[in-house]
């Protein structure tokens, strides 16, 4: 085997390498095998790179918005140029089917072309004569560093899609931990950055363990975090960071359920809970993991999902026939591997067992099929808490209430999906569920990037979400400026009324 690749952080357009000496292992997912080794950063280096970020604030919020969203579409370019590079890079690192790592590198896209058009996202407000010879502007202006603490289950999307094309294009500078199991994915589409015109220390990179990943958290340049990960972290981050006066979007884990009646078309329905339920090896915060089902037709849908879970092609991530590649590291495949156990334990019963697939030529990659448990009752954890692998629990209920009462009461609220004909239970669903993005017979219910990534309850700490107008009004912050202008005989008469914040009714 070929030398494994020692990867470098990047400050200032550079690429270093660290000074700790110390390196984490990054594996393909697909063979078992150490592909590259990250750099572990020191405290001084990630210090270095907010220092970097800061260093390059003025000069960066001062170019005219146009020229800052040009960097934007030159790198939109380069990602649609690279776009089977990059998409290979993620099957790679990550274990998500092409298919999937193409999608991930297009909802990136999908932003980046959505941040084209800040220079209408960031218009103020104005009135005119608000009081007698008073004008308000409000204008949005950036706020300076930014810090993004990132997942390794879309190493393309969140830091490149969620997080950096919006803070860039307002004027803020960026810092990116990125995930360490998936840091060449970032890593890359930095460098098509820089390829883009991106000056220096506009955006800097490391690597680094969570101790070092704390400084950003403290740190008194660091105006903002934005974050996705388990809840337990991010409420920390969350409580921390607001602690010393920052902006926090921290986005946190998920159970998303979704509810089926009994006039659901169910071979439709069970091709759409099979792609949510079992894509990207459930490793998503929008798959779907419970399903809801009217007891009525629960025996005649654990038929159609069974044979179209089967139906489902286990293989290595870049061969372009797999449908389901595998999860990230041994580690995370023996704790989705304890959790169906769990649940066997706690009572559930199992369909289908995805625990012993092999894949002939791959026998040492991370593999797991797709698993269904059914009659999982709510006294279960395993229907309760995220699992974030290919298992699929059902929960049989009786009717809508029921199931809406069994989706309201989870403590997270991600996103609910209802599959049904019914107009009127479609509405009802949508106006009551907790659930922040809401599909009718929509098993993943993303929203484009026009639109925010709004999860509620514990899926999400902060006040406003990445993308769409929050994504614009978390990077920026407003400014009114109030006006008054003289002409010569207001000059000389004192009296003139004076503005005391007030609506005049003369």
């Amino acid at each position: 085997m070929s030398e494994i690749k020692k990867l470098k952080f990047c400050i200032n357009n550079e690429w270093r390498d660290t000074t700790s000496g110390e390196y984490m292992d990054i594996t393909n997912s697909s063979t078992g095998e150490v592909m590259a080794k990250t750099p572990k950063c020191t405290k001084d280096e990630v210090e270095e790179a907010v220092q970097a970020a800061k260093d390059a604030y003025p000069g960066w919020s001062n170019t005219p918005i146009q020229k800052r969203v040009e960097v934007m579409f030159k790198f939109k370019n380069k990602i649609e140029e690279h776009l089977d590079e990059l998409a290979k890079l993620v099957a790679t690192e990550h274990g998500k089917n092409l298919a999937e790592s193409r999608g991930d590198v297009i909802k990136a896209l999908e932003v980046v072309e959505a941040s084209c058009s800040t220079p209408y996202l960031m218009q103020g407000d104005s009135i005119m004569n608000i009081s007698n010879g008073f004008d308000t502007v409000m204008y949005r202006e950036p706020l300076g560093v930014f810090a993004g603490i990132v997942p390794m289950n879309f190493p393309a999307m969140i830091p490149f899609g969620w997080m950096l094309p919006f803070c860039v294009t307002t004027g803020n500078t960026f810092v990116l931990k990125a995930a360490s199991q998936v840091p060449q994915t970032g890593m890359r589409m930095l460098e098509l950055l820089i390829e883009a015109g991106l000056p220096k220390g506009v955006v800097n990179i490391v690597t680094c363990s969570r101790h070092e990943a704390e400084i950003l958290l403290k740190h008194p340049d660091i105006k903002g975090i934005s974050y996705v990960g388990s809840s337990s972290v991010g409420k920390h981050i969350y409580s921390t960071a607001a602690a010393h006066g920052k902006r926090v979007q921290a986005l946190g884990e998920a159970k998303n359920h979704a509810l089926i009646l009994k006039d659901a078309m169910l071979e439709r329905v069970a091709a759409a809970v099979r792609n949510s339920a079992f894509g990207c090896a459930g490793q998503r915060c929008m798959a779907l993991p419970v399903v809801c089902v009217e007891e009525d037709i629960a025996d005649d849908f654990v038929k159609e999902i069974v044979k179209s879970a089967k139906e489902l092609k286990i293989g290595p991530a870049y061969d372009p026939e797999t449908d389901l590649g595998p999860v990230i590291s041994e580690e995370h495949k023996k704790s989705v591997s304890d959790w169906i156990e769990k649940g066997l334990e706690e009572g559930a019963e199992l369909i289908l067992d995805g625990r012993d697939v092999k894949v002939e030529g791959h026998e040492n990659g991370f593999y797991l099929g797709p698993t269904i448990l059914d009659h999982v009752t709510e006294d279960m954890s395993v229907g309760r808490d995220e699992i974030f692998g290919p298992v699929l629990c059902i929960k049989r209920v009786k009717d809508f209430e029921e199931g809406l009462k069994i989706m309201n009461n989870s403590p997270f609220a991600n996103g609910s999906s209802i599959f049904t004909q019914s107009g009127y239970y479609a509405r009802e669903f949508s106006y009551r569920t907790h659930g922040g993005m809401v599909g009718v017979n929509v098993g993943i219910p993303v929203p484009a990037s026009y639109f925010p990534f709004s999860g509620h309850k514990e899926s999400f700490y902060g006040d406003l979400h990445v993308m769409g107008k929050d994504g614009i009004a978390f990077f920026t912050e407003s400014k009114c400026v109030t006006s008054r202008w003289f002409n010569e005989e207001d000059r000389k008469n004192t009296n003139v009324g004076t503005w005391e914040g007030t609506i005049t009714r003369e």
